[in-house]
């Protein structure tokens, strides 16, 4: 999956949905100089981030409290969004939808993770799948064009999607 984001020193990135912060720690390190927003929704998982950057040091992870319909980040300001086995799981999908198509740059990437529908293989409950289809169609539908679908993931989609260049 990190291969798959393409991380440069200074790009700026938001991990949607950022949980514990697996993602944004292991992405704070390819970034350098660059920052990592950690968004969630859940006060609790913003308190424990707060700790854990404290704790171990890190210095470009910025934690960011979101609603359940913004991002909460500021237009154009994101290089790459990844969303892992987290889009499923909006209560408010065109909201959310907008305002991280809103904060990304234009041509900016957002990755797109989600365990795929099309597999009966995929040992994951149904209602936590996605098609490659019904996201693509998702996000076309706000704005976004599909770039690819990386398939190199064992169980999961890994699309990708760009922000347009106006």
């Amino acid at each position: 999956l990190l291969k798959n984001l393409a991380v440069e020193p200074g790009l700026v990135i938001a991990d949607i949905g950022a949980g514990s912060g697996y993602h944004s720690t292991l992405l704070s390190k390819l970034v350098g100089n660059g920052k990592v927003y950690a968004v969630d929704v859940e006060l609790e998982m913003i308190a424990y981030l707060k700790d854990r950057i404290k704790r171990e040091g890190y210095k470009n992870i910025i934690p960011i409290l979101s609603t359940e319909q913004k991002v909460s980040l500021p237009s154009n300001s994101i290089d790459v969004m990844l969303l892992v086995d987290v889009y499923h799981e909006f209560s408010f999908p065109y909201e959310m939808t907008l305002s991280m198509l809103d904060a990304l740059k234009p041509g900016a990437k957002l990755v797109l993770v989600e365990f795929r529908a099309e597999d009966p293989n995929v040992p994951i409950k149904t209602i936590h799948k996605m098609s490659e289809h019904q996201a693509v169609k998702e996000f076309k539908a706000l704005g976004f064009k599909f770039e690819k679908n990386m398939a190199n993931l064992p169980w999961q989609h890994c699309l990708i999607f760009r922000k347009p260049i106006k």
